[in-house]
């Protein structure tokens, strides 16, 4: 829902949110838990990739980049998510929707496009192992992750100004609130539709065709290295494309028999889930990681020891 003076929209009530009582005391400590647990995982690998220059290699800095992306996703939903769990007047002001319209789904489009460079980073490097210093270099690296990012941002602010411009009226989607012409918005919807979709799927297919293709004519070791190498980063991306139809089909249909929590949880769960277990699919899978990891911690409780004899 909205409220509006002529034609200035002002904010919109929240009407998803329900009155729980002392209940939403509860919520906001386990959202509270949910987001400490997800910052201090993602920042932790991190700061681990950052500060180990064994890591400085192509697949770990797209790893850097997706854990980045989750506190990006994170700080645009879970501040907000705590504020209203308490609050007792469901509203925010138009401004400020819009701002989180757009990090989360920059944030979605970056994932996405994120996923999909690592699969052709995993391409190469099964498909192509001896050349794959040539073909994949920390420079390209860079210029990937800067491109991903810059097409997400570029993108999502130009649907931010189409949308900023129309006139409301009527509770639902965004656009589906405007009482004035949306032919523009409209039609750069169905590109907004497609070119984030179908851009990321097209190497992700074709990298995984490829890999498949290698998998069938290759030794037993190349499939096992394979299995090891694509296995965590299949499951980030299975699970990412879970939440997506979640929230698709929450936007597109009304689940009037789902009780109305569950729909929340369900709609919300690519960016809920998706920068919790990244880190532990995707980031901890890696042996190279994990073996840092470890020896980061275990030198640290040796400081700490020294220092306390």
């Amino acid at each position: 829902m909205l409220n509006s003076t002529s034609s200035t929209l002002s904010y919109f009530i929240l009407g998803a949110y329900v009155h729980v009582g002392n209940v939403k005391y509860l919520y906001f400590m386990l959202t509270a838990m949910l987001y400490i647990i997800i910052a201090i995982v993602n920042i932790s690998l991190i700061v681990v990739i950052c500060m180990n220059r064994s890591l400085h290699e192509p697949m770990y800095l797209f790893l850097c980049s997706l854990f980045v992306n989750e506190l990006y996703g994170s700080i645009g939903l879970f501040p907000f998510l705590l504020v209203q769990s308490l609050s007792d007047i469901h509203t925010v002001s138009a401004s400020l929707c819009f701002l989180q319209i757009f990090s989360l789904y920059t944030y979605a489009s970056i994932e996405f496009c994120n996923l999909a460079v690592m699969s052709y980073d995993r391409y190469l490097a099964i498909c192509y192992p001896l050349q794959y210093n040539t073909h994949m270099t920390f420079n390209k690296a860079v210029i990937f992750i800067a491109v991903l990012w810059f097409y997400s941002f570029v993108k999502f602010l130009i649907t931010l100004s189409l949308n900023i411009r129309l006139t409301f009226c009527r509770n639902y989607l965004v656009v589906k609130l405007a009482c004035s012409d949306t032919e523009v918005n409209n039609i750069h919807g169905m590109f907004g539709i497609v070119l984030p979709i179908l851009v990321p799927l097209l190497p992700i297919l074709y990298s995984y065709m490829k890999i498949l293709k290698v998998c069938f004519s290759g030794s037993k070791q190349t499939r096992q290295r394979a299995v090891s190498t694509c296995t965590p980063h299949l499951a980030s991306l299975l699970n990412f494309f879970f939440g997506c139809c979640f929230g698709i089909i929450k936007s597109r249909f009304d689940l009037i028999s789902v009780p109305r929590v569950l729909r929340i949880i369900l709609s919300l769960y690519f960016v809920i889930i998706q920068p919790l277990l990244n880190p532990i699919m995707v980031g901890l899978q890696m042996s190279k990681i994990r073996n840092t990891c470890k020896r980061s911690f275990c030198f640290k409780m040796l400081t700490c020891f020294k220092d306390k004899m």
